[in-house]
């Protein structure tokens, strides 16, 4: 029969249990964002802000993994972008309502929706540039992302908390700076400022700086764990000190370049391509080549 020929044809084929692994921790990531969600209301924030982190963590895992294992697919970036607008786009900011802007509601939330329209945004934006794959970028501008990425985004939103943690008392942040804060934020998010990636896949380590390596990360993760608030605190403020250094960075070697190499109209669009989605294809890295996950 023509028809059941066809349905033959069409029967779609097994996949690779591999394949599901880096989907599997997009899910974990987005249990952990919505577990934050209840925390908060629960008023439970020292967990909100565990679960978030965790979050972050499963984030920089995924994309990393659909690389290792090739399990790249477009259904993964879909999901990981959605992840993301959950996990940094909505759990930090209601946190930081439920914490300390319910003095000024309406001020209040006004704040929580710029910041999560400013991650919706971002994210669109990296997705838009995975479509635009136009001309190639030299491999120096990927080491960069447009703008602070999400996760980093939602990290530094949760300062005060972290502050608050450490024993600065809640009453020294009133509800308009910490609105005014979170509009800030949001605004850094979808700017244009260079910021650095981290992205150290194709980094090349000397075989005997692997045991240091390897011990000062259990050694961060023992910090992160007994003293999470001063961790976070100090990784919050080295990432804003880093802003401006980023920014200076990138500028000197895009100078340096035009220079040797002339400012054609191809290497005026390469720039702008680079600094849209950080010289990738793709918003976390799973469609395929070597893509920023925000995303980064």
């Amino acid at each position: 029969m023509p028809s059941q020929g066809l349905k033959q044809g069409l029967k779609p084929k097994a996949v690779p249990i591999r394949r599901l692994i880096p989907n599997l921790i997009t899910l974990l990531g987005l249990c952990a964002g919505l577990t934050a969600i209840r925390m908060a209301i629960e008023s439970r924030f020292d967990l909100a802000i565990a679960f978030i982190v965790a979050a972050a963590v499963f984030d920089a895992l995924d994309g990393r993994m659909a690389r290792l294992l090739k399990a790249n697919s477009r259904f993964g970036a879909e999901l990981d972008s959605l992840a993301d607008f959950v996990n940094f786009g909505v759990a930090p900011v209601v946190t930081l309502y439920l914490w300390g802007l319910q003095g000024a509601p309406s001020l209040g939330w006004i704040a929580v929706l710029i910041f999560a329209l400013a991650a919706a945004l971002r994210l669109a934006r990296f997705n838009v540039a995975a479509e635009a794959e136009l001309v190639s970028v030299p491999d120096w501008r990927r080491g960069y992302f447009t703008g602070v990425p999400t996760p980093a985004g939602a990290l530094l939103l949760l300062l005060p908390l972290y502050l608050e943690g450490l024993g600065l008392p809640k009453t020294g942040f009133p509800a308009i700076v910490i609105a005014a804060y979170a509009l800030g934020i949001a605004a850094l998010m979808i700017s244009r400022l260079p910021t650095f990636s981290g992205k150290l896949e194709h980094a090349r380590i000397e075989r005997h700086n692997i045991p240091a390596i390897i011990v000062s990360a259990v050694f961060a993760a023992a910090m992160l764990a007994t003293y999470p608030y001063l961790v976070l605190t100090l990784g919050a403020a080295a990432y804003a000190v880093s802003l401006p250094v980023a920014n200076a960075r990138y500028r000197q070697r895009s100078e340096a370049m035009a220079t040797t190499e002339g400012n054609s109209p191809v290497s005026e669009v390469a720039t702008r391509l680079s600094l849209i989605d950080g010289g990738q294809s793709g918003s976390d890295g799973r469609t395929g080549g070597p893509t920023p996950r925000d995303a980064y």
